[in-house]
Formats: C-alpha cells, sequence, structure tokens
C-alpha cells in the first residue's frame, strides 16, 4: 500500500503519475466498491483519498451482515447483532429482525476491500476541478473516467453541497468501552428534537450517538447526556455530515457515488451498503465503457438513471422522517407496538432496496431492475 509521501501540504513532494484510465477520488465505503468491481479489467485505475485508507472512519460502523458476506468483508465483523431495541419516553419495543447487522472495525474493512483491488492509490486531498483535469495538493490529474466518490461535499460538483442550508443531517458518537447485545435506537423529543440516538455494541467497544435531521441543531450536548445515561464515558469522539436526499448522479462527465450522490439512506441515515450497491453499480458501468459496450455519454446516463430510479424508496424514507419526530410519543410508542407482526416484511423490503444479491449478479452494466431500464445500444468509443 503506498504511504504518504510527505507530512501535510507544500510540505508533500508532487504526483510523478498524473494520468490513468479511471480515477477514483474518495478511498472509504463508495471508492473502494468502485474501485474493486474494476479488479481485473486491465485498467489502469487511480484511488486516491486524503488519508491513508481505513485511516478514519466517519460513521458507527454497522451493516447489514449479508452485505459484508455478499462483499468478502466478514473478517472485519466485531460483532453480530440480530435485534435491535426502540426506546421512547413511553416504553421501549426489541425487534427479532430477518437479517443481523453487523459491527465492524472500518480499518480491517477497508484493508480487507483494498486487497481485492488491483487499483494504484495515492495520498493526496482533491480540491475541485479545472476544466477536464482534478486539482489536488499535489498536482493535477486527468483521466477520461471520473468519479467523485469524496463524500458529503461533493468536491467536483460545479456547486458545493454546503450545510446548514443542503439537504444533510449531522451525527456525532463516542466510543467508549462497554458492551451490550442490540442495536438501540432511542427517539425523545428531549433527547434531540428531530432525529435518533444510538448505541451500536461492537465487541468490548460501545458506540454511543445522536444524528440530526436538522443541520443547524447541535448534537455534542444530546451525545454526552446519552453517555451519561448509558454510564459511559464521553471518549473518543467521531462526527461527520450525511445527506438525506438524493443527489444526480451524473453531472458535468463525472460519476458521483455514496454520500456525494445523496445514497445515504433517509430516515435511517444508513450509508454503507448503499455505498457498496452504488459503487457496484458505478463499476460495472466503467467497465462497460473500458470494454468499449458504451460511451462514456451513454454510461453516465445509464448510471444516472440507475440511481434516480430508487427515488420512490427515497421518497417514502424522507416523508417517514419527517413525520416521526412528529408524532406524539405516546402514539409513537403504541405504533412501535402494533408494528411487531410486520417487522419481517418491513426490514426484508427495507433491505431490498439495495439488496445484498447485487454484488453477486453477472458483471455488466448497471440494470435499474426496479424501473425496468435495460441496457443501451452498446457503443465502441471511449472519448
Amino acid at each position: 500500500m503506498t504511504r504518504r509521501a510527505t507530512l501535510r501540504g507544500p510540505e508533500r513532494a508532487p504526483l510523478t503519475e498524473t494520468r490513468a484510465d479511471v480515477l477514483v477520488c474518495g478511498a472509504s465505503f463508495a471508492g473502494l466498491a468502485v474501485a474493486r468491481e474494476l479488479a481485473g479489467s486491465g485498467a489502469d485505475v487511480l484511488l486516491v483519498d486524503r488519508y491513508e485508507i481505513g485511516e478514519r472512519a466517519t460513521s458507527a460502523c454497522a451493516a447489514p451482515l449479508p452485505w459484508l458476506e455478499a462483499m468478502g468483508v466478514t473478517g472485519a465483523i466485531r460483532q453480530e447483532l440480530p435485534c435491535m431495541g426502540f426506546h421512547t419516553p413511553h416504553g421501549s419495543v426489541r425487534y427479532r429482525l430477518p437479517w443481523s447487522w453487523a459491527a465492524f472495525d472500518y480499518a480491517e474493512l477497508c484493508r480487507l476491500l483494498f486487497d481485492q483491488c488491483d487499483a494504484r492509490f495515492e495520498i493526496a486531498t482533491v480540491t475541485g476541478r479545472r476544466g477536464d483535469r482534478v486539482a489536488t495538493d499535489r498536482g493535477e490529474l486527468s483521466a477520461p473516467l471520473v468519479v467523485d466518490a469524496l463524500g458529503w461535499r461533493r468536491v467536483l460538483a460545479p456547486q458545493r453541497n454546503q450545510p446548514p442550508d443542503a439537504p444533510l443531517s449531522r451525527g456525532l458518537e463516542v466510543h467508549p468501552r462497554g458492551g451490550g447485545a442490540d442495536l438501540d435506537v432511542w427517539i425523545e423529543r428531549s433527547l434531540v428534537r428531530h432525529g435518533y440516538g444510538w448505541s451500536v455494541p461492537a465487541g468490548g467497544e460501545q458506540r454511543v450517538g445522536v444524528g440530526s435531521y436538522e443541520p443547524r441543531d447541535h448534537v455534542r450536548e444530546p451525545t454526552e447526556d446519552l453517555a451519561r445515561r448509558l454510564e459511559r464515558p464521553a471518549v473518543r469522539y467521531q462526527g461527520n455530515w450525511f445527506p438525506h436526499r438524493l443527489r444526480p448522479a451524473a453531472q458535468d462527465g463525472v460519476f458521483f457515488v455514496g454520500d456525494s450522490a445523496g445514497h445515504c439512506l433517509p430516515l435511517s441515515g444508513e450509508g454503507i451498503r448503499t455505498a457498496f450497491y452504488f459503487g457496484i453499480a458505478c463499476g460495472r458501468e466503467l467497465r462497460a465503457v473500458l470494454q468499449g459496450e458504451r460511451s462514456r455519454d451513454e454510461a453516465l446516463r445509464a448510471y444516472g438513471e440507475f440511481s434516480a430510479s430508487h427515488r420512490r424508496a427515497y421518497g417514502l424514507a424522507l416523508r417517514l422522517q419527517w413525520l416521526i419526530p412528529r408524532l406524539p410519543p405516546r402514539l409513537l410508542t403504541l405504533g412501535l407496538r402494533a408494528f411487531r407482526p410486520f417487522v419481517d416484511r418491513a426490514f426484508g423490503w427495507y433491505l431490498d432496496q439495495a439488496a445484498p444479491s447485487y454484488a453477486a449478479a453477472p458483471t455488466g452494466p448497471a440494470v435499474a431492475a426496479s424501473a425496468g431500464t435495460q441496457s443501451r445500444t452498446p457503443s465502441h468509443s471511449l472519448p
């Protein structure tokens, strides 16, 4: 694995190889999924990120177990979580899910994903675009195929995604030592008015945090309040913004994937398996271009349509995100209890919106099955 050339800023050495067939900006879940899908294509894939691979986590690092199995990264799992507990001021409900969550080690999962790639990796901070070139703090890079997997900032877009005006939520968590058996969620207005709190046990560590759908609301105080309630010290802080609305996945000649395309699901704030899912879809379109089956413009259009075909599910989750914090607490508690007979069906539907079976599908251009679209006529030009 390539190491940091110099410490930071102007002291970093310029990049020596600045051109590639595919440039993937961002080396977390989405970027690694794209690069993984291109393994064995014969293309020169350059993966860049401001940090070493696996260096800095920005989430609670829990995902559906079937997705971690499908991606071949079960070695990173710290704890399987087959149950979820939901807590309100008027009671608690515990569900056994039809599938399990799994808390994992971020650095190890990223390493396992990178081991499945054959991409080059360089540490560089991407700052924007200058025409058809990507600017970094170590020089300009170029490639006929460019992916923005840089997260909520959407760095390579013509207009940036800037809080608090952008459709972004914010989250913060602490990582004390601790334990537990369930993934617990608190829906309490006294804790956070528009959002929820969580506790994710992870094999001796307890990830305790709060997320707010309203970007103007601060989350440090409620995170510390929840940690005190659980009798855990507020140590090892970690936080980030995350989107709650789809954005164009193809724009101005760039493929956007993961948080940069708004692929994080509203309501739950889950973005890891959707980063895998859309990263695979993006990688398949890129492979089709490299193999001469599509032009770049056809691939951009197909990938953009594939992402947009999920608007119905994302729209439903966004409406629930607006509704649930506004329900009277007693009514919400009754609703959670009445929901028990529908758990399997509801959580099965939820998983199917980015189904793990997609990872095992035959390699080829993304097909938006939910929209019934088919691959376009192959093209043999690579602009």
